[in-house]
């Protein structure tokens, strides 16, 4: 029984917070079935048209609906040219890498002409994730939202929300993204950056021919809303805001936050933030806006994507007054923002910190290479890792990067960002895990003294972290999921060019400790 639940939900907002439609699912109903058929379609923005790879030819596709304790299937069947594989972005897919997505990680990906059911359980989680193809750069519009709702009886630890809505932002091309990206690696360059950036697939009223193709959110005055927001973009870390409003942040990556109130939010690709609005202002309309950070020397697509924030009854003809939003190279604003980030760590949502670690890690990043080690060895050419720009000499190797790790060890992992022709931001993301950001700092690492600065009381927890621009971040997680887990950074662009490496995590003792057989019907290579 293929359940199509967006249909029940307008077109602005998901109601699924108006209880009426959730709670009319009986408390037995534990598996949730999708049917999802990768096809190509047509689509037109920015005065261009284009055949693009769709799930169920929607752009975003379907919203994956479940609740926490859930079991959930999705039938994908591949009718597009291409190889397709999806990766459930943020599940951790406990003893069961193989509905992780990854092609060539995990699985070999669907074939043409052929399908395979992603049969996982959701556990131990609840909020908002995503998922998207994994492989090549078909994400670029095969992607859509994961909401998990709490178990039955369960509310937010915040304010209930009157209703609730999903912000997914993303990038358009004009020419076809395959094209694009192969034409740029027979030439050794990254290809050109997007033409616009999109809210729900939308680009909005400042970009040619995008009038009718702008996200609207009706909202009425004095109510409260939740937006379920989406880093979906390939390459960019954005800025985002609502003209007049404030927001209140209540949950990263599916993991609860104490609240803070902020005029703008940081989110990397990968990640997800959900945060409260009230609609406290005069009645009119209002825009949000998102536009990139990047306080480093590579080019971006910088144009403003918006879509508005409408009060009932006021008319379509009033102009909406647009957000500040910060410079796009202002790190303070988002050394800051990552800075108040930190888990909500009360007896119901304990914040478990490894404060014992059994293996310490130290990987160097840099766009074209990875390098790994341990802080307790010397690395084999130890350099000033964030110092002048290194050009020439780089020593970079092809090859596949793994790390055994022991059953239920923990981890402790210092990412740290080089000047390997530039210093960049970069976003990772692990599979099969979430971690603690216990530390994060600018310049080197250093083993001897940052230690003694690292929260490990109520860090942020989450699946990706972005790694500041000539700067490091520290991370631990206990590695109680046996499997194969990939991390990488979440730039397209640095993925394809070789920023990505795997955990191996052995089984234990116990099958309940190891990893499940593989399904029958996995994707042949």
């Amino acid at each position: 029984m293929a359940m199509q639940l967006d249909s029940c939900f307008g077109s602005f907002f998901l109601c699924i917070f108006c209880f009426a439609c959730m709670l009319s699912f009986p408390a037995e109903a534990a598996v949730r079935k999708y049917q999802f058929d990768i096809r190509v379609k047509n689509v037109s923005r920015l005065c261009h048209a284009k055949p693009i790879i769709t799930v169920n030819g929607r752009f975003p596709g379907p919203t994956i609906f479940a609740r926490e304790g859930d079991r959930v299937l999705v039938n994908v069947k591949n009718y597009a040219q291409y190889n397709i594989s999806i990766h459930w972005h943020g599940l951790k897919q406990f003893r069961n890498g193989w509905a992780d997505g990854p092609a060539y990680i995990t699985q070999c990906p669907i074939k043409t002409g052929h399908s395979y059911t992603y049969d996982f359980n959701v556990t131990g989680q609840r909020g908002t994730l995503w998922w998207h193809a994994h492989i090549l750069w078909l994400r670029a519009t095969v992607y859509g939202a994961i909401v998990i709702m709490p178990k039955e009886g369960a509310m937010f630890p915040f304010p209930q929300p009157h209703r609730e809505t999903k912000i997914i932002l993303g990038e358009w091309w004009n020419s076809d993204v395959e094209t694009l990206v192969n034409r740029a690696n027979k030439l050794g360059l990254p290809p050109p950056t997007s033409d616009a950036h999109t809210i729900n697939g939308k680009p909005g009223p400042l970009f040619p021919c995008s009038s009718k193709h702008t996200f609207s959110m009706e909202v009425e005055a004095g109510k409260t809303y939740l937006l379920r927001i989406i880093n979906a973009a390939l390459n960019d870390e954005l800025f985002f805001s609502i003209a007049g409003h404030n927001m209140t942040v209540v949950e990263i990556d599916a993991v609860y936050t104490k609240p803070f109130t902020t005029r703008v939010i940081l989110i990397a690709p990968g990640q997800t933030t959900n945060v409260l609005i009230k609609a406290d202002q005069p009645p009119s309309r209002y825009f949000m806006a998102a536009r990139p950070f990047m306080d480093a020397p590579v080019p971006v697509d910088n144009k403003t994507v918006t879509g508005i924030l409408h009060y009932k009854g006021i008319p379509n003809t009033v102009l909406p007054s647009m957000p500040k939003l910060p410079a796009p190279n202002n790190t303070n604003v988002a050394l800051s923002y990552n800075k108040r980030l930190k888990s909500l760590n009360t007896p119901q949502f304990p914040a478990n910190v490894p404060l014992k670690v059994d293996r310490h890690l130290f990987y160097t990043v840099g766009s074209l290479f990875q390098h790994q080690g341990s802080i307790q060895n010397r690395l084999p050419v130890p350099f000033n890792y964030t110092g002048a720009p290194l050009t020439a000499n780089l020593g970079t190797s092809l090859g596949t990067r793994l790390s055994k790790v022991a059953f239920n060890s923990t981890i402790e992992l210092v990412l740290q960002d080089t000047n390997l022709l530039t210093v960049e931001s970069h976003p990772f993301h692990l599979h099969g895990f979430n971690f603690f950001i216990v530390g994060s700092g600018m310049g080197n690492f250093d083993p001897s003294k940052d230690p003694a600065k690292f929260n490990l009381v109520d860090p942020p927890e989450r699946n990706t972290v972005g790694v500041p621009t000539g700067g490091w971040t520290a991370i631990r997680f206990r590695a109680d999921n046996p499997g194969v887990w990939f991390m990488h950074c979440h730039l397209e662009l640095h993925t394809m060019w070789g920023l990505k490496m795997a955990f191996v995590v052995e089984n234990g003792k116990s099958p309940e400790e190891s990893i499940i057989p593989p399904p029958k019907d996995l994707p042949p290579c």
